[in-house]
């Protein structure tokens, strides 16, 4: 077996996401009962906001959280914030060190999105909105913008 190939004989990245979990969760709905009582006819303003973070936890393990956070208005009025912090422990095989940290920030966010996802939308149902569907994220170029951006925080 080469190198690059797993136990099962498919080539691919050795990575293992060990935990999956909700690490932080918030949901404000600020105007209600009023908001319900005398709804709006205008569209809201959706501001999405995603971010991600890591740290090592071990040699070769890391917790990745994925932060989003979903703020909705109508004109000067918050109908509702919304905020998830949902992590994943991943263990990741022996790979060159370049290629350590777009994994991390990049792989693993792209896997467990759709967890975060689901769980935001089904919260601002619950809290009496309609729910809301999430474009999935680029995190590649998420990742180009925050590597282009750090040289210049220095």
């Amino acid at each position: 077996m080469s190198e690059d190939q797993q136990p099962d004989g498919e080539g691919g990245i050795p990575l293992n996401i060990t935990h999956q979990y909700t690490k932080d969760f918030s949901f404000e709905n600020p105007a209600a009962p009023e908001l319900f009582i005398n709804a709006q006819t205008d569209p809201p303003n959706i501001d999405i906001d995603v971010r991600v973070e890591a740290q090592r936890l071990g040699t070769n393990t890391f917790e990745i959280v994925i932060h989003v956070k979903v703020n909705a208005t109508a004109g000067s009025t918050t109908l509702f914030i919304a905020e998830i912090a949902y992590a994943a422990i991943a263990e990741i095989g022996e790979i060159p060190e370049e290629h350590l940290h777009p994994i991390i920030m990049i792989e693993v966010p792209r896997m467990i999105f759709p967890f975060a996802r689901m769980i935001l939308s089904s919260m601002i149902s619950e809290g009496g909105f309609p729910p809301l569907l999430i474009s999935p994220v680029d995190f590649v170029e998420m990742y180009r913008q925050t590597a282009e951006e750090a040289p210049q925080t220095h």
